[in-house]
């Protein structure tokens, strides 16, 4: 089965739904690997051929990596060349002032033999602090990378606008960024959009679904308590806050339910076709710990909103005070509440 296809570069494509990997990686439970390889041959099965996961993901990289191998071994490996991997370089952040060539040369390196690919898809990266200085420098020893074949192509995730232009203006080949994106968190429309289609640089949004709150589960529900069950729940809280608080998310909610309802679909699928149909947007990373939910995550690849829809949406996001600023600015906030829930030195701790 094949499903709609987005260009990141000339001659490479990506499914427009990319199956995330965050939710596999250790801290959100443990994985069984067989059921976790069954659930990555459903979605490749369902058209969702790109994969999306991290250098500092514990595990997600090698789990992978075994199914690419048995993909591979499979009646001549012509599912695995239907498969894109896209992984991020995440220096820590306590090695970010002496940060060199090969540090960044052995983070790609661990994830090729990790994947057990001779070359990486596309690469992400990240920088956690803009007190450092040292971003270009690094995505400037990825583009080197990519021209020695260790990659493919090169992309960022989580930077602002600013930082944006300056890397693409110091003449890095980007061709995507991936950001906060959902109906709660509608920060990258207010300049990303434009800073990236000006360098010709895709978007790729998670949080569609804000860790599950984007789900009939919540409707009509009262804030769960505390402490919240996995990491997800706890980050994507912060984000309902800063949305506006419980009840206006749960206006927001009954205003999804109700175009779900019209479509005979569900919220999660409304959600996710939603942050498709946003300008600039390339394709959407969909966490999952397993398949469980891929049938409404493939109905949103072929729901069709129409401005009623639209309309009724964007009336209830009129009650949104928030998340305020650029891209990731309020994650970084030294001691706020969305930075303290982060991991910055996973590669030390790993």
């Amino acid at each position: 089965m094949s499903g709609p296809r987005a260009s990141l570069a000339p001659g490479y494509t990506i499914s427009r739904i990319l199956k995330g990997g965050w939710q596999l990686a250790g801290g959100h439970g443990p994985v069984e690997m067989d059921a976790a390889v069954a659930d990555m041959r459903a979605f490749v099965e369902a058209g969702i051929t790109t994969f999306d996961c991290a250098d500092i993901y514990t595990g997600v990289e090698a789990l992978i990596g075994e199914f690419l191998r048995r993909l591979r071994a499979d009646a001549g490996g012509a599912a695995a060349r239907r498969v894109q991997v896209h992984t991020k370089c995440v220096p820590d952040v306590d090695q970010l002032p002496t940060l060199s060539r090969n540090d960044i040369e052995a983070i790609v390196d661990r994830s090729l033999a990790r994947l057990g690919v001779d070359a990486l898809d596309l690469v992400q990266l990240h920088w956690w602090d803009y007190n450092v200085p040292g971003w270009v420098e690094a995505a400037g020893w990825l583009e080197d990378l990519r021209k020695a074949g260790k990659l493919r192509h090169l992309g960022l995730t989580n930077f602002n606008v600013d930082r944006v232009r300056e890397i693409a203006s110091a003449g890095v080949p980007v061709v995507s960024h991936q950001v906060q994106y959902s109906v709660l968190d509608r920060r990258p429309a207010r300049g990303m959009t434009t800073a990236c289609g000006a360098h010709g640089i895709g978007l790729l949004a998670y949080g569609a679904l804000a860790g599950g709150f984007l789900s009939e589960r919540w409707l009509g529900q009262p804030a769960p308590p505390e402490p919240l069950e996995n990491r997800s729940l706890v980050k994507y809280r912060l984000i309902v806050e800063e949305y506006g608080g419980w009840a206006a998310y749960q206006g927001l909610l009954h205003a999804l339910d109700a175009v779900a309802g019209k479509h005979r679909t569900t919220i999660g699928a409304v959600a996710i076709r939603w942050v498709l149909d946003q300008p600039g947007v390339a394709g959407v990373i969909v966490g999952a710990r397993h398949a469980r939910h891929l049938p409404e995550t493939v109905a949103a690849a072929s729901l069709a909103l129409d401005e009623e829809d639209r309309t009724r949406i964007a009336r209830a996001q009129e009650s949104a005070t928030g998340p305020a600023g650029d891209v990731y600015d309020l994650e970084r906030i030294p001691g706020g509440r969305h930075a303290v829930i982060m991991r910055y030195n996973l590669h030390k701790s790993g």
